[in-house]
């Protein structure tokens, strides 16, 4: 894996250990010589995220609605900043310029991105590696949640494996770098959905 687009939140909240573990995040990603596709941010865990990749030396790309940018929260600090127009065309160039998702903690915009790659891998829009940080147990819930979509048969078992989900990062980088794609639903039968 050459680059990952990482969502996380543009939010810093109260509990320190999360911007934390964003600038980490960054640090590692740098240090394994693997580039940073983000949402081109300043501000929040979006902010350490980049902060700490190129405090190291790593590569990182934002990209960013102009809206937010007129806004004044583009971190201009980036290796490179690519503004867009739209949100699609944002999500369109994270999938274009990463090799997988890594997603952190994050609100309900992180979540937006992190369904669409799922979603995305399974239909079959790309065959990449999708991988969750359940940092402090941050995501118990949404892979507990994700478990009773497969029991209830909403995710066909063919699928249930594509959110990759770890608690620990080096852990999670190893299985994303391991992935092996599933069979996605453009080349499944009609019988077989």
């Amino acid at each position: 894996m050459n680059r990952l687009a990482v969502y996380c939140g543009s939010a810093t909240p109260e509990d320190p250990r999360y911007v934390a573990l964003a600038r980490e995040v960054g640090e590692i990603l740098a240090r394994r010589g693997i580039g940073v596709v983000y949402g081109g941010g300043k501000l929040g865990l979006m902010g350490a995220l980049a902060d700490g990749a190129l405090t190291a030396g790593g590569e990182v790309i934002g990209v960013i609605p102009d809206a937010m940018v007129k806004a004044e929260v583009a971190n201009l600090a980036c290796t490179e900043l690519r503004i867009v127009k739209t949100m699609h065309e944002r999500k369109a160039a994270f999938t274009d310029l990463s090799d997988g998702f890594l997603t952190l903690p994050g609100g309900v915009g992180t979540m937006d991105e992190l369904w669409e790659a799922v979603s995305w891998a399974q239909l079959g829009y790309h065959e990449k590696p999708v991988g969750l940080l359940n940092a402090f147990g941050f995501y118990d819930g949404l892979i507990e949640f994700n478990a009773h979509m497969v029991e209830v048969g909403f995710v066909r078992p063919v699928h249930q494996g594509i959110i990759i989900a770890e608690n620990e990062l080096g852990a999670l980088l190893d299985k994303m770098a391991a992935y092996r794609p599933h069979t996605p639903i453009f080349r499944m039968k009609a019988e077989e959905l």
